[in-house]
């Protein structure tokens, strides 16, 4: 009879964590058979499997296919498919959305961009700050959305999106006035002397930002991570994918 491994004899034996092997048993990736709950995998099958992969195993113990998948998540992004996606649920939400790098490096363009964002992008001087900003969020290791306040003072939140076992990004919501809104005559002055914006420019676009009442700004803090697991799983999709026409490359070259 054929010798089964159990899940963590498994571990030991590729050198990953548990979710990356559910993950590929579940996807078709590892020669495995489910029993009730629990996978089995006949050791004969996985050999012949290891000896399928492109040179063995990598030296940190990672298949070379989910290695590839780490290296080139970027460039196999549906960005025009995520882009639309992203267009349509700003447009739900009221408020701007975008996707950026654990750097706050857009991925995507923004959607829904209010006016007052706009001033800024737009400024070459003013852009860096906001760049700075979603990278202080996404420095913020806190897994539940909240709203955190940017160097204009307007409310944005953040969903992670996990690219295998790590997040690699985020989906950003701002653009949305705080309860306060507009600042005070002092506070848009200190605003003024501490950024390169003339006060009577930031002052003609004070308006021009996301106003949501609590039940809206509520709904976006319900909403965000789960837009960001939509991205997450087109993204994760498209490396299952990718990697399998990677394995279907290299059988027919032997």
């Amino acid at each position: 009879m054929a010798e089964f491994l159990t899940t963590r004899q498994l571990q030991e034996l590729l050198q990953v964590d548990r979710t990356t092997i559910y993950r590929m048993a579940e996807a078709g990736r590892l020669p495995g058979v489910k029993v009730g709950k629990q996978w089995r995998f006949a050791r004969d099958r996985i050999e012949a499997w290891l000896a399928m992969q492109d040179s063995g195993r990598q030296p940190n113990g990672t298949p070379p296919t989910e290695m590839a998948s780490a290296l080139h998540w970027r460039q196999i992004m549906p960005l025009e498919c995520m882009q639309l996606i992203q267009d349509s649920f700003a447009e739900l939400l009221g408020a701007m959305m975008v996707v950026t790098d654990r750097d706050g490096q857009p991925l995507t363009q923004p959607s829904n961009a209010c006016g007052l964002y706009r001033v800024v992008a737009g400024n070459p001087m003013l852009y860096p700050h906001c760049l700075k900003a979603w990278a202080e969020i996404a420095r913020d290791p806190t897994l539940s959305p909240r709203f955190y306040p940017t160097f204009l003072g307007i409310l944005c939140t953040r969903g992670w999106i996990r690219i295998g076992d790590n997040i690699q990004a985020m989906l950003v919501v701002g653009g949305i006035a705080p309860p306060t809104w507009p600042p005070s005559p002092e506070e848009i002055a200190h605003v003024a002397e501490t950024l390169p914006i003339e006060r009577s420019q930031l002052e003609r676009h004070l308006h021009e930002v996301h106003y949501l009442n609590p039940q809206e700004q509520a709904r976006v803090l319900a909403y965000v991570q789960r837009i960001a697991d939509v991205f997450a799983h087109i993204i994760n999709e498209r490396l299952t994918l990718f990697e399998r026409l990677q394995r279907i490359a290299e059988m027919t070259k032997i």
